[in-house]
């Protein structure tokens, strides 16, 4: 057997290790939070007529603990959404991620972005935000507290976190880290953050980075002023030096101290907000 390039050596080592082939290459320093005192794994969740595959971790003699929903990015429920689950239950959430787009394609063998870019534009806004629904009915049956309910997802998900806020009447926080705000409308995707900051029915807390290339600190402003006008909790806090992905710990653009704040942020947003 030839020997492998150090390329070759990484995008191996990403899928042994669960993470989405088309992420990229794999920081040799990755968070892994144990299952000790879990209950972890994969399950299956009714939504409309069918199952779907998701990932969920909880506490194991938590008695009813709050239930945080966990909305992938663009590469899927690969072993860092995982993680952030495992995360989330060991500070006593129900988290439970299920998987968006397992309708249109499995994207976790995807070998570069580009591939996963199409998939992700033929999932509608509607599908998520039914599927998301019938993930939040299913956690409660889990043991999770309904009256509790948060959500929080990255990149893809982020922008998801907004919409769903002004969706669900259930929803008593999110936290959207790096969403876009504003872009192209299309049928299956007809409204963004910015269309909806009006109109939210929970708390949000944004969590964006000042050297973020793909958001643009115009649109955050623009965002700030349009939730600010509707009045309400909300707010987007802004990290300098910070560009996007800089919670993702797997890749280059991890920030830790970005990525630390945030998370000690997110989680006294959900105790203010969600219980």
């Amino acid at each position: 057997m030839s020997a492998l390039t150090r390329r070759e050596f990484l995008v191996t080592g990403a899928v042994a290790a669960g993470y989405t082939f088309a992420a990229g290459p794999l920081r040799s320093e990755v968070i892994s939070t144990p299952a000790t005192g879990l209950v972890a794994g994969d399950v299956s969740i009714p939504v409309a007529g069918r199952e779907i595959p998701g990932y969920r971790a909880k506490p194991a003699n938590a008695l009813k603990p709050p239930i945080v929903l966990v909305v992938q990015e663009i590469f899927g429920v690969h072993e860092y959404i995982r993680d952030v689950c495992r995360r989330l239950a060991q500070a006593g959430y129900l988290a439970v991620a299920p998987d968006l787009y397992i309708r249109q394609g499995d994207v976790s063998r995807m070998s570069n972005f580009e591939e996963i870019r199409p998939i992700v534009a033929k999932v509608p806004d509607a599908q998520v935000m039914g599927d998301l629904d019938a993930t939040a009915a299913w956690a409660e049956k889990d043991g999770g507290d309904g009256a509790k309910l948060a959500i929080t997802g990255f990149c893809w998900g982020g922008r998801i976190v907004w919409l769903y806020s002004a969706h669900s009447a259930k929803l008593r926080a999110g936290v959207a880290w790096y969403g876009r705000l504003v872009g192209d409308k299309s049928e299956l995707q007809p409204s963004y953050p910015i269309d909806v900051a009006a109109k939210l029915l929970a708390p949000v807390l944004g969590l964006y980075g000042a050297l973020d290339t793909g958001i643009p600190l115009d649109t955050v402003e623009r965002m700030r002023k349009e939730i600010a006008a509707a009045g309400g909790k909300s707010r987007i806090d802004v990290f300098d030096g910070a560009p996007h992905g800089f919670h993702a710990d797997y890749r280059p653009s991890y920030n830790e101290a970005a990525a630390r704040e945030g998370w000690t942020r997110m989680l006294a947003w959900f105790k203010a907000n969600a219980g």
